[in-house]
């Protein structure tokens, strides 16, 4: 399970950390989600509930890194928090560049290229999640003691110097790490690097992404941590037992971590294992797969587990880093952690040891039909009593009236050929397949839960989607396929006795088939669990029309939340970038960006100013509209 590769020097440098930096308790936002917690929380109270409408636009800035899909290169999908620390705004692109900023004017210092293949190799678009940041607590001056790294699709690590741009020659070779030396069981394609490490002290925890829906046999889901200053390999985790790895694979972690330093534990979101709809291969158990799984951070030994799917078949992978919060219940403070799910799930445990806050139920779903072939069925499920599911999962969402009329009676139809059983129907050959609500792209996506400490308040929002998954045996899929989109469409599953085909419930004019909202913003009161408020957030966007608001948008990207009382969010398909009230969820601003926000803002001081950053990047998910703009906004000076 765990492979330990600990030097001396690596111990002693663990032993150095700066808690500071680790727990970024102050008003820095030098990390993917602000802080290790992952609270996307800033203290900062310049910009107001009460002035926050005042909010100007004070820079941008264009990278030039784009791409649409029609020419020589794939789309990009830009999702980089900017991460602020060293007086300098970094962002990392999709062409796989570090940019460094001036954080109060957008000029730039230096820029980094990787000089990376500008291929898909791994997903259907050039992706890009951002940059990590390091600095040396003991730092004397020397190059490298502050270090940017920046991962590229093929699985190299760059790491160069904060303050000159150039490679860190010390860092593995010559400030490059190979990754993929790593990837030796069923090596189908390099372990791409396009989240962030997380830096945990002098340590990079490494997780990657591969091919979702391509194969039964697939990398085996790993985790590295290697010494931020050399490159040297400390530990490496593995998250599916041995018996497994060969004939499987996946269960990987793709999204971003947590980690609570003074506990010295770090938090894996795993996802789910290959292949993701039809589990016929990997009826054994596997623990980790679709969990969240608490490591001692100097060793990468197992502390708890909590498994949230068993027996994945529908790709509901763990997507989100977990939030960590100190919670008051019944008068008690708990050290907590919320972990959000695609299935719309809040599960809220004890974050040193993983048991409940509120009861956490196994309750018995619904099993397959003889039509799949191999696959075993697991009896219960994982089902949270608080805070209670964000959607309603019991019966089949009402159909919207207004798409079956304009449809011609087709949302009907394809509602009557549709299994559903409630949450947990199982993928099948027959009929049009089964409904998956909420489906694969999220009830909550990986921008995760946001929380303000003082108020206790939780933040998160949430996508109503529902697709519809059907699987094909060898010869009717190849008969079938018709190609696949981002998150939809036909995939192999090579290797399995079937592929598949999810969609989206759709018109002919591409209309949602059930009722908005199509994405709310929720609060949450920690104390009790209870939700405090929830609005539809956002407006969707058709053939260049504006829906109204009131029926919401499907989301990508999180919320980042103030002690000023404001909660900030792009996420939408109206490409517009938003700020709401934390008490009421009152829309309090908003302004028109170049491309779907769908990076988490980061909210920054700098120079006694407080600012709130977004990277306009778009996702294909959402809609086919790129973009390469980092806008930041500030309150006019007086």
């Amino acid at each position: 399970m765990t492979r330990t590769r600990t030097s001396l020097a690596s111990l002693a440098l663990i032993a150095l950390a700066p808690l500071a930096q680790a727990q970024n308790a102050d008003a820095r936002w030098d990390g993917f989600h602000g802080q290790l917690n992952a609270q996307k929380y800033s203290p900062l109270t310049e910009i107001t509930a009460d002035n926050v409408g005042q909010l100007e636009k004070v820079w941008d800035y264009h990278t030039g890194d784009l791409a649409d899909g029609k020419g020589d290169l794939p789309a990009t999908v830009w999702s980089a928090t900017p991460v602020i620390a060293n007086d300098t705004m970094y962002i990392g692109t999709p062409f796989y560049r570090i940019i460094a900023l001036d954080p109060a004017s957008g000029a730039e210092k230096w820029t980094f290229d990787t000089q990376s293949e500008l291929a898909a190799l791994t997903q259907p678009a050039l992706k890009n999640r951002g940059v990590a940041y390091w600095q040396d607590a003991e730092a004397s001056g020397n190059a490298c003691d502050k270090t940017v790294y920046i991962g590229t699709m093929d699985a190299r690590l760059f790491a160069v110097d904060a303050d000159t741009g150039k490679p860190c020659t010390e860092f593995a070779d010559n400030g490059v790490l190979d990754v993929n030396q790593w990837n030796t069981t069923n090596d189908r394609w390099p372990l791409s690097l396009l989240q962030p490490p997380t830096v945990v002290g002098n340590l990079l925890i490494l997780g990657w992404a591969g091919k979702d829906w391509e194969f039964e046999q697939a990398p085996p889901g790993s985790v590295f941590a290697i010494d931020a200053r050399t490159g040297e390999l400390v530990w490496t985790f593995e998250t599916l037992p041995e018996s497994l790895r060969d004939k499987s694979g996946t269960a990987n972690i793709w999204t971003a971590m947590s980690a609570d330093v003074e506990r010295g534990l770090i938090y894996l979101p795993v996802s789910s294992p290959s292949p993701n709809y039809w589990g016929g291969n990997r009826t054994e158990e596997a623990p980790y797969a679709t969990s969240t799984t608490a490591l001692d951070i100097k060793t990468g030994k197992v502390v708890w587990s909590r498994q949230w799917v068993h027996h994945d078949i529908w790709d509901y992978d763990t997507n989100a880093a977990p939030t960590l919060m100190d919670i008051t219940v019944d008068g008690k403070t708990i050290p907590a952690l919320m972990q959000s799910m695609k299935q719309g799930f809040l599960f809220v445990v004890n974050r040193e040891t993983g048991e409940d806050v509120w009861p956490i139920e196994e309750r018995p779903v619904p099993q397959g039909d003889d039509s799949v072939n191999g696959e075993v069925y697991a009896p219960t499920q994982p089902f949270p009593t608080m805070p209670k599911p964000l959607l309603d999962q019991a019966e089949k969402p009402e159909i919207w009236a207004l798409a079956d009329a304009v449809g011609l009676g087709s949302c009907s139809r394809l509602w009557n050929d549709l299994w559903y059983e409630g949450m947990y129907t199982p993928p099948t050959t027959r009929g049009s397949g089964a409904m998956a609500y909420p489906d694969s792209a999220g009830g909550v996506q990986w921008g995760g839960v946001a929380f303000e400490p003082d108020s206790q308040i939780a933040v998160v929002n949430t996508s109503h989607l529902v697709q519809y998954i059907k699987l094909y045996d060898r010869g009717a899929y190849e008969k079938a396929n018709n190609g696949s989109g981002n998150e939809s469409g036909f995939a192999p599953q090579t290797g399995s006795p079937y592929g598949m085909q999810l969609e989206v419930a759709r018109n002919w004019l591409g209309m949602p088939c059930w009722v908005p909202p199509y994405g709310e913003l929720v609060a949450l009161d920690m104390h009790t669990g209870e939700v405090k408020w929830r609005k539809p957030v956002g407006a969707s966007q058709q053939y260049g029309f504006f829906m109204p608001e009131s029926w919401g948008s499907p989301t990508i990207g999180g919320p980042a939340v103030t002690a000023g009382g404001v909660i900030f969010i792009g996420a939408s398909m109206d490409a517009k970038v938003r700020a709401y009230s934390l008490e009421t969820g009152q829309e309090l601003w908003s302004d028109q960006a170049m491309a779907p926000a769908v990076a988490n803002p980061a909210i920054y001081e700098y120079q006694g100013r407080e600012y709130v950053a977004f990277v306009a990047g778009g996702n294909t998910i959402l809609k086919d509209q790129v973009g390469d703009q980092v806008a930041v906004y500030a309150l006019p000076r007086e």
